[in-house]
This record gives C-alpha cells, structure tokens and sequence, in this order.
C-alpha cells in the first residue's frame, strides 16, 4: 500500500530527526532566545514550496509573535507561469536585494529555508546577512546538499555559508516513495519534516526563555474564546519587533 509506504518515510525521517538534530535544536534555539532577550528580532525566508516552511513560523497559533516573513517576491505559488520561479530563485543578488529592503538588522536572526540548498536566492540572502551581522539558522537536507552542485558563482551551498544548519532529513531530490512502472518517486518529504523541525525549534525557545524568567509573546488560536484579545494584546505590546502588521 503506496499510502502507508509514505508514513513510514515520514516517521523514519522524524525519528532521524530527533537522533541527529537535537543537539543542533539546542544550538539554534539559544540563538534565537538571545536574540530575543537582547531585544532583536527573527526573520524566516524560503522560495517557492520552501517558503511554506517560513509561512509555517509566522502567525501561528503556538508560535512566537517575532518571527517575521520575508516574501519571496515572485518566488511562490500565486505567480504565472509558475515555472518563472524556478527561473528567479536562480538569479544571482535576488537575495541580497530582498535582505537589503527587510527590516533586518545587526543583532537579529534569520532562519532561511532551501531543501536543496544550491539555488542563488538563498545563498546570496545569507551573505548578505552575514555582512549585516544577521546570524543565520539554514534549513536544508545535507543528503540533498551533498548530492548536486550549487548554482551561486561562489561554489558555495547554502549550509557552507550559515551559522547554524538543521538538516531537515529529506532524501536527495525529496521524494521518498518507489512505485513499480513510474520511473519518478513520489511523496516528498522536505514540507512535512522541515515544518517539524521548525515547530521543535520554536518550543525549544520558548522553553528556553521561560527558563530565563522571560514570558515569551506566543500565539493563541484566534478560533478560542479570549484568542483575539490575548493576541491583540501582545501584537501592540511587541509592534517594534513585529513587521507584518
């Protein structure tokens, strides 16, 4: 049954997660609570389908109010053709320039999304944190990484030049299920594990920074009764942090 094929890649991939990205959680989500504490804030990118690991972080129920998108103009599912964002996450300062018109600054963090980790946006974006003295959390599969070459003309893949890289444990080219008499896998696997490890890395900070005596601005469902308050509330109380209201 091709349907149970891809829950067991899924829970093999989550439970690859958790024996080899802990220690990295750790990492990342001290960067993030001290960011937080010194009263910066966190940005999150990725194109095209990596994008939906971006969007995940961003107003969500159980998520912290200071992660702020930065939209991967003509890189995502609305443009037509959808064919031209595969053209545009490929051309390189794309990313430089999307960096250079956020908000982003020195002193805060920025979690990039590229399950391939080869393509021009992504890598040029965190060069151009890098200048900025924006620490950098990349989202990747290192198996997928390891297996092409990268597109940026540094030679550079995305988890070469981070500070901090989370292997999402996608297989090389992301689809996990075999089918006899179709040549191409299917049952990708980079949304379903890359919006786990990034939901795990948001508890680990917020789990963190209530340890520091600090009460992090986290979401409740606007679909609770007393949601729209709370979180009205702490949008106001947060807006210098906050960028996409």
């Amino acid at each position: 049954m091709h349907a149970a094929a891809y829950f067991d890649a899924v829970e093999q991939g989550l439970r690859r997660l958790r024996e080899t990205q802990l220690p990295v959680l750790q990492e990342a989500a001290r960067l993030l609570a001290d960011t937080i504490e010194r009263g910066g804030t966190i940005f999150a990118f990725g194109a095209t389908h990596s994008f939906a690991i971006a969007a995940e972080l961003v107003y969500r129920t159980g998520g912290l109010m200071l992660i702020n998108p930065i939209y991967p103009h003509g890189m995502d599912l609305s443009v037509r053709p959808m064919t031209m964002t595969s053209q545009l996450e490929r051309l390189p300062d794309l990313g430089r320039v999307l960096l250079e018109n956020s908000p982003a600054q020195r002193g805060d963090a920025l979690i990039i999304a590229s399950t391939s980790g080869r393509n021009a946006v992504a890598i040029d974006m965190a060069l151009a944190a890098k200048e900025r003295d924006v620490k950098t959390i990349a989202v990747t599969s290192v198996e997928y990484s390891n297996a092409v070459a990268s597109r940026h003309p540094s030679g550079k893949r995305l988890m070469e030049v981070c500070d901090i890289v989370l292997d999402n444990c996608a297989p090389a080219g992301d689809a996990a299920v075999a089918i006899a008499g179709l040549a191409e896998k299917t049952g990708p696997l980079s949304t379903v594990l890359g919006c786990a490890v990034v939901n795990a890395l948001v508890a680990e900070t917020i789990g963190l920074l209530i340890a520091r005596g600090i009460e992090p601005p986290v979401f409740l469902s606007a679909n609770l009764d007393g949601g729209d308050e709370h979180n009205a509330r702490l949008l106001s109380q947060y807006r210098d942090r906050i960028h996409y209201l």
